[in-house]
């Protein structure tokens, strides 16, 4: 079995990545088999609660209040529309809603408020419930896992090196004290970045070592390939290569064993030979539902014809148990 370590070196990832590619996939498609289902995927849904507006300078966001992208700000949306649109995801094939605001902290006020209504409720369905509403204190992190928050999503996006040329309105050690704080409530921890932002690839290798070598892994690492945005400082870069998605995902899946390695955004450029190229690598996650955000996605329906041809099958929710005691209104499966 493969050992589970802590102590990565920029050497040793860096050796990893640049495996002969056909070396590489083999080698992580054996860790990947080794320590979980490979055939299972599990399918989450994300949604705006509170979309636009936000005061941070993400070259890469859409949702920036100081770029012209024309995506509209729209206040926190009614509970009921939340819970309908999880309801939704659930039948499509989903066991996971991750909800995200614009915002660059979390504010106690009536809108976080709701947010911890809307954790509860969508919880009660049987589903597991992840945010991402930027920076966190303790005390709120404790009260989303009191909500029964299963986990929440802090990405790094790139090294820490390269972090300053992306983002000027925050700090990387701000990201990895929220990661922290989520950490020290009990909740799952979900943070990977994005590659094609024009990082060097010592930078995703450095990533992938702050990751790789925090007290606890990620319970889950998603991998990004940006998505242009009109209006952006980025929306220039060229897209991705899909090799470079798999080197990244090969070598995530075997410096972090058990960490489910989420295949995130950019799928839509991406042929069904693409995307199971990095099922092949170790990729066991993946966002459904037609945006992530304010981005295009894959509809669900898209998604379960291509499950069928692969042979890969949804993950159930609370697969790893329950971590927070809350009621729900249905029989889990564990």
């Amino acid at each position: 079995m493969t050992e589970v370590r802590y102590n990565w070196t920029k050497e040793e990832i860096a050796e990893i990545y640049h495996t002969p590619l056909l070396d590489l996939i083999y080698q992580a498609a054996s860790v990947h088999r080794e320590n979980k289902d490979y055939a299972e995927v599990q399918i989450s849904s994300l949604i705006s609660v509170k979309t636009g507006g936000c005061p941070e300078d993400c070259a890469y966001c859409p949702q920036a209040a100081r770029y012209n992208t024309g995506v509209n700000v729209h206040a926190i949306l009614p509970k009921e529309e939340v819970i309908a649109a999880a309801e939704k995801a659930k039948a499509g094939g989903a066991s996971r809603l991750c909800m995200g605001a614009a915002w660059r902290e979390v504010r106690d006020n009536r809108d976080f408020d709701k947010v911890l209504e809307m954790v509860t409720a969508v919880n009660g369905l049987g589903m597991e419930v992840c945010c991402t509403l930027g920076m966190l204190t303790e005390g709120q992190a404790q009260r989303l896992a009191d909500a029964g928050l299963y986990a929440y999503n802090h990405n790094l996006d790139t090294s820490e090196d390269d972090y300053k040329r992306i983002i000027t309105t925050r700090t990387y050690d701000d990201r990895l004290q929220t990661l922290d704080h989520v950490r020290k409530a009990k909740i799952s921890v979900c943070s990977g970045g994005i590659i094609g932002l024009g990082e060097t690839v010592a930078d995703r290798i450095s990533m992938l070592k702050t990751l790789s070598t925090m007290p606890k892994h990620p319970e889950s690492v998603p991998i990004n390939a940006l998505v242009p945005v009109a209006g952006t400082p980025l929306a220039d870069q060229p897209r991705v290569s899909v090799w470079d998605m798999v080197r990244m995902i090969a070598t995530a899946r075997i410096v972090m064993p058990k960490t489910v390695v989420r295949l995130s955004a950019g799928r839509t450029e991406m042929s069904t030979i693409e995307q199971a190229l990095c099922f092949m690598a170790g990729a066991n996650s993946i966002f459904a539902g037609e945006k992530l955000l304010t981005t295009p996605n894959p509809s669900f329906d898209t998604d379960m014809a291509m499950f069928e041809l692969l042979g890969l099958t949804p993950r159930k929710a609370f697969k790893n148990g329950r971590p927070n005691r809350v009621e729900v209104n249905e029989e889990v499966s564990l």
